[in-house]
């Protein structure tokens, strides 16, 4: 009996789900069904299914906080933007231990820069009259779910299309970051890092002007830090800026909006 278990749990893997599916249609659980099929062990984990379309950077913000906490031999499919061109291309790599599979469309290389460095390969449907992503997918998942070398249902590819991270302005006396995210607490999260910050800041005072509000000259530690109804930035778990409210909705009660700018302004010495 102890034998019996033992196999039984052999191929229990972590399979994580980052997708455009959304939550209206039958889409995801008709995808996730088809994945217990061939992978009866798998536990699936739902990132989420509400990446905007063809929302490349939002699905990148997602797979880079989540990955260090999943262990070896965990599975991570990144579904999103998947027909970009007529002739999509779709991809699989492990990276530390861990595998990876979406579309050819930039997405991984904004997680992973070193990603031309890294054996791809471009996966082969299951036969001849299942080339749309899903059954791609599908068929990948099932293949490393039963340790099959990536070999066996892909071929290596050289070329791949790489996307460059858009990254904060900087100069002497002054920061501009991005609005890259509102995540559901209407916490309004920039592109910004606390080294990138701490680096052009250089210990000096500043102002962080999100128009067209009195500017914010401190970092707070925690959301419950200031009064309620009062606004705060502070640096998230991902180690990224972030504008909030205590008890609030900073995205609403602060007219902001993705992509908008947030300027910062150095004082002095």
């Amino acid at each position: 009996m102890e034998s019996e278990q033992n196999n039984t749990g052999k191929n229990k893997r972590l399979l994580s789900l980052i997708t455009d599916f959304g939550n209206k249609d039958y889409y995801q659980a008709k995808f996730k069904a088809s994945v217990f099929k061939n992978c009866h062990q798998a536990e699936i984990i739902d990132v989420s299914h509400e990446i905007p379309l063809h929302d490349i950077s939002l699905a990148a913000y997602q797979l880079k906080n989540i990955i260090q906490e999943f262990p070896n031999s965990s599975i991570h499919l990144v579904a999103v933007n998947n027909y970009y061109s007529d002739q999509p291309k779709y991809i699989a790599f492990e990276c530390d231990g861990q595998f990876f599979i979406g579309p050819d469309n930039g997405v991984f290389s904004l997680v992973f820069p070193n990603l031309d460095q890294l054996e791809v390969f471009e996966i082969h449907g299951p036969d001849a009259f299942h080339k749309d992503a899903s059954s791609v997918y599908l068929h990948a998942i099932s293949c490393l779910y039963h340790e099959l070398p990536m070999a066996e249902f892909g071929s290596k590819s050289d070329e791949l299309i790489l996307k460059i991270e858009f990254k904060p302005v900087v100069t002497t006396t002054q920061l501009r970051a991005t609005v890259i995210h509102i995540d559901h607490f209407g916490n309004v999260v920039t592109n910004l890092s606390k080294s990138t910050f701490e680096e052009a800041r250089m210990g000096r005072r500043f102002k962080l002007y999100y128009d067209p509000h009195d500017p914010l000259e401190y970092i707070s530690k925690s959301y419950g830090s200031i009064g309620v109804g009062e606004p705060l930035c502070l640096f998230n778990e991902a180690g990224l800026l972030e504008i909030a409210i205590s008890m609030g909705n900073a995205a609403q009660l602060l007219n902001l909006k993705i992509n908008e700018t947030i300027q910062i302004d150095f004082l002095g010495e």
